[in-house]
């Protein structure tokens, strides 16, 4: 910028030069003498720039001269300064003191804000927590007085009040057992509400009893409105997983002891099966209701339903797998592989069907994402049915392959047992007797294996064949080499003959 706004003194006309260039940003020398040299020679450039040198250092000269006065008078100008700033020393010095003092008094205020402010904000959270504790009291009262009135009037001579009636104080007391738990979670540590705190707990033993009575009630009597009101209220409280639990335990569990019973399995061909259906059969018959309440069923109206329960997952499933791993272990004994590839094939068919019966495709990814899903798939011991899958095929190969020479059995499509062999082996590897799914992986890897032995095998035998064709075929060309034309045509044929 400074360098734009310098002027340089004008030179004559004949210049062959612009003396601008000189004043520009991305000046080079290289490029201002090669741009010089198309116009003009080299000496002449020289004599320019020479003679536009000596204009410079007039205008230099000038340029001082111009200002020397002002140089020279600059200390005689600058006599008596001393005595003006000493002067202006006093009145800046009492002015730095009383802007110091200012600045004092204005951080005394602000700190006395602070602390005012602060005290202000430890009042209001003291103001918060005891407007909460009266809350707490206060829900606590209003639900005491509601049971206490409901009491009354349960042992009153007057009419009894109907199931309907139950629910919807059930939801009453839930709805302010809610905002009791909210305000009792934000006054934790509070002295007061450790007082307050066996209330509490009495209260919510209550709730839980009535609502479990309620439930089982409303579930034996085959009460929608009772059952939709009990499972609102436990959606309320945010204890869904404590009814779905209820319903595993006092309506599924009893069922599954029932149907999964060893002897019984065992006692039938096909026992396996028919307990599965059964088991199958619970979920229609027993879970009807409660799959019709919460949107399980297809013909839910969905205005009706309450939402956030999943029974078929949380409270069928796993009881079903808790009674198939404590009533059946036998099932997931994998030492008799046969037996063991029915078990499994026949139960992932009743998987597969449970699953058909979830209400929806979300249902069906919370069952296979369900820890006793997990627990279930683990408890069949894969790895070892494979192992002995495995000796069996390896064994029965390597025993058609120790004689190289056997013949096929009658009827085979091969000349070897060992080609028979290897190829019934194959067959049984894919066969719908030994193949699971979930070990296609390794049944691939076992064809792959048994292959390459059957190659090996190959290379073995045809080995000392080959050496001995290869040794033939020597002699008969030296033969032919030596014999007459009778002679070569024997020796001929019978190289034809070897191959």
């Amino acid at each position: 910028m400074e360098r734009s706004r310098m002027s340089l003194p004008t030179g004559p006309d004949t210049l062959c030069f612009d003396k601008d260039e000189f004043m520009k940003e991305d000046f080079d020398v290289d490029h201002f003498v090669s741009d010089c040299r198309k116009r003009v020679q080299l000496e002449e450039l020289r004599d320019d720039l020479e003679l536009y040198y000596k204009l410079l250092k007039t205008a230099m000269v000038e340029l001082i001269n111009k200002d020397y006065a002002d140089f020279v008078n600059l200390s005689t100008n600058l006599v008596g300064m001393d005595k003006v700033l000493n002067q202006l020393s006093v009145p800046l010095g009492q002015l730095r003191e009383e802007v110091l003092s200012l600045r004092s008094s204005v951080s005394e205020g602000i700190r006395a804000v602070d602390e005012r402010m602060s005290k202000q904000e430890d009042i209001r959270g003291k103001k918060m927590c005891v407007l909460r504790l009266i809350q707490v009291i206060r829900s606590v009262e209003k639900i005491e007085k509601i049971l206490n009135s409901q009491s009354s009037k349960e042992t009153s001579a007057l009419e009894g009040h109907s199931p309907l009636l139950t629910g919807q104080i059930l939801e009453r007391i839930a709805t302010e057992f809610n905002q009791l738990q909210f305000h009792a979670v934000q006054s934790k540590g509070m002295p007061l509400l450790d007082k307050v705190r066996p209330r509490i707990a009495g209260i919510t033993a209550m709730l839980q009893q009535s609502l479990e009575g309620l439930l089982l009630e409303g579930l034996q009597t085959v009460d929608v409105d009772i059952v939709r009101h009990c499972l609102r209220t436990y959606a309320t409280i945010d204890k869904t997983r404590d009814a779905e639990a209820l319903v595993g335990q006092v309506l599924v569990k009893p069922y599954m002891d029932q149907v999964i019973i060893e002897q019984v399995v065992e006692s039938h061909p096909n026992g396996l099966q028919i307990m599965y259906n059964k088991l199958l059969e619970f979920v229609p018959h027993h879970c009807r209701l409660l799959r019709e309440v919460t949107g399980g069923a297809i013909s839910s109206e969905k205005g009706n339903t309450v939402p956030g329960y999943d029974f078929l997952v949380n409270s069928v499933w796993p009881e079903i797998v808790r009674g198939l791993e404590e009533n059946l272990p036998s099932l997931f004994n994998p030492g008799d592989p046969n037996a063991f590839h029915e078990k499994y094939t026949i139960s992932m068919g009743f998987v597969r069907a449970f699953e058909r019966q979830c209400g929806s495709q979300a249902s069906v990814r919370r069952l296979r994402a369900h820890p006793a899903y997990h627990s279930f798939n683990n408890k069949w011991n894969l790895p070892v049915y494979f192992q002995i899958r495995f000796r069996e095929i390896a064994g029965s190969l390597e025993a058609a392959l120790t004689d190289a020479l056997e013949d096929a059995p009658a009827g085979s499509a091969y000349c070897l047992l060992a080609s028979h062999r290897t190829w019934s082996c194959l067959q049984t590897c894919w066969s719908e007797q030994l193949f699971l799914p979930s070990l296609a992986h390794r049944l691939w890897r076992l064809t792959l294996q048994v292959l390459a032995r059957y190659s090996v095998f190959v290379s073995e035998v045809s080995r000392p064949r080959a050496l001995q064709i290869h040794r033939a075929t020597q002699s008969a060309m030296a033969n032919l080499r030596h014999a007459g034309q009778r002679g070569h045509a024997n020796s001929f044929f019978g190289l034809i003959f070897l191959y």
